[in-house]
């Protein structure tokens, strides 16, 4: 009896070995499966991580590609343009060349002009400084004239009675008397039987005799006809005349066989 409980025992030991055994197994089984799907998941990842890291470089090797192309096209189209922009400079280098040339030329002939010009406007200066040195002499030969012209004017008495003042017996004395600047002075030249008007009257000659140096005239003023019959040379004919009733002189100093000269002197 003892030794069947014995072979018993061992019996079981053996069964519970075999189940543990079993179950070892089982569970390396198990373990070994999951290590492989999860393996293969893993190679699985790793390849679409590989194939998109590969579209990705694909990707980045076209845009670099194209990007080394747009800098070579980029580097043609620079020296093409730093060729051109030398030819350009060249040109443009010739033209202000040869407008510095012009503008030297021109100011060169200006400048000449110039020289001409100064040298005419000295030459004419000179001129001018004769001029004045004969002027000067001008002047002081008028000067000696005027006061031997002044010398010979006589006053005199009217045909009114009214005492006239200086009266001119030529042209040179009447220019005295225009140069003091007391009256007016209108000089002229009377033909016969045309009435001529001088200021605000009219003058008609009428008979002339240059032998005794006596003429006959009319007088025409305020709507009135005024006869100086037989005057004589230098003798002041005289009239009030004007709104103002102010004193009119004619003076004759020379008279030919159809015509007269004198003035006609005026209150300023």
């Amino acid at each position: 009896m003892p030794e069947i409980v014995e072979v018993q025992q061992q019996e079981k030991r053996s069964g519970t070995v075999l189940v543990a055994g079993a179950v070892v197994v089982i569970i390396l089984f198990a373990v070994a499966l999951y290590l492989i799907f999860d393996l293969r998941g893993r190679v699985h990842s790793l390849e679409a991580g590989l194939e998109k890291q590969s579209a990705e470089t694909k990707v980045i090797e076209d845009k670099l590609h194209l990007t080394n192309k747009n800098i070579e096209a980029g580097m043609e189209a620079l020296g093409s343009k730093v060729g051109m922009t030398e030819e350009e400079l060249a040109k443009r280098t010739g033209e202000l060349k040869a407008q510095q040339e012009r503008s030297a030329a021109r100011l060169a002939a200006e400048q000449q002009a110039t020289n001409k010009q100064v040298a005419s406007v000295n030459s004419e200066v000179s001129g001018v400084k004769n001029d004045l040195g004969g002027a000067r002499s001008d002047i002081a030969s008028t000067r000696s004239d005027l006061a031997a012209t002044k010398a010979k004017l006589e006053s005199a008495i009217g045909d009114l009675n009214v005492h006239s003042g200086l009266i001119a017996k030529n042209h040179d004395e009447l220019e005295y008397l225009k140069h003091k600047g007391d009256r007016n002075y209108f000089e002229f030249t009377l033909n016969k039987k045309k009435r001529v008007p001088i200021s605000t009257i009219s003058l008609e000659l009428k008979k002339t005799d240059p032998k005794k140096s006596r003429f006959t005239l009319n007088v025409y003023a305020d709507d009135h006809t005024i006869e100086k019959k037989d005057r004589t040379l230098g003798e002041p004919l005289q009239l009030i005349t004007g709104r103002d009733k102010q004193l009119y002189e004619v003076v004759i100093f020379t008279v030919g066989k159809e015509s007269i000269s004198g003035y006609l002197s005026t209150p300023k």
